[in-house]
C-alpha cells in the first residue's frame, strides 16, 4: 500500500510541476507580447491584428491551468476553515469536512460537464487567425478534469477520516498544511 501511495504522490508531483511550468511559460509570453504591442505601436513594423485572439487564448489558459494547480495543492484563497474549532470530537470535524467536500464535488462535476459541453459544441473559428475555438475552449475540460480527480480524492480521503478518526488530525489537509 505504501507502494501505491509513493507512486500517487509521485504522479501528483508530475502533474504540479506540469501546470507550474506551463503557467509560467504562459505568462512569459503574454508578457512578451504584451511588450511587443507597445514598441510595436510606436515602431509600427509589422500589424499585430491577432493580438486579442492570443491573449485571450492565453489568459484563459492561464487562469484555469493556475487554478487547477491551486486546486491540488489546496493553495486557493477561502475563508478559512473557522468552524471546525466549535464542533467536538475528531470524527465530526471529519464529518464536516467531508461535506464540505462533497459540495465542493457537486461544484466542480458541474464545472467540468458544461465546460466539456461548451468545448464540444464550439465549431467556430477565431477572427483573425482561424484558430479553432475549441482549442481556446480546451483549457476548461482539462482543468476541470483535473480538478474533479482530485475532489474525488479528497471525499475518499475524508471518508476514510471519518470511518477511522486520528486523534486531532484529519486526512482532508486544510490551509494550515499549505502555509508551511
Amino acid at each position: 500500500m505504501e507502494r501505491f501511495i509513493s507512486i500517487l504522490d509521485f504522479i501528483d508531483k508530475i502533474i504540479i510541476n506540469i501546470l507550474k511550468y506551463l503557467t509560467i511559460t504562459i505568462f512569459l509570453l503574454i508578457s512578451l507580447i504584451m511588450i511587443a504591442r507597445v514598441v510595436f505601436r510606436y515602431y509600427p513594423v509589422f500589424s499585430m491584428h491577432w493580438f486579442d485572439e492570443i491573449v485571450e487564448m492565453l489568459f484563459s489558459a492561464l487562469v484555469f491551468y493556475g487554478a487547477a494547480a491551486l486546486w491540488i495543492t489546496k493553495g486557493h484563497f477561502s475563508t478559512g476553515d473557522w468552524i471546525s474549532k466549535f464542533i467536538a470530537g475528531q470524527r465530526l470535524k471529519n464529518l464536516y469536512r467531508t461535506i464540505l467536500e462533497v459540495m465542493i464535488l457537486v461544484f466542480v462535476a458541474l464545472f467540468f460537464y458544461h465546460s466539456y459541453n461548451l468545448f464540444d459544441k464550439a465549431l467556430d473559428v477565431t477572427n483573425a487567425l482561424m484558430i479553432p475555438k475549441k482549442i481556446l475552449y480546451s483549457c476548461l475540460p482539462i482543468s476541470g478534469f483535473i480538478m474533479l480527480i482530485y475532489s474525488i480524492k479528497n471525499v475518499i480521503a475524508g471518508i476514510i477520516s471519518v470511518i477511522f478518526p486520528k486523534a486531532n488530525e484529519s486526512v482532508i489537509p486544510d490551509e494550515k498544511d499549505n502555509q508551511e
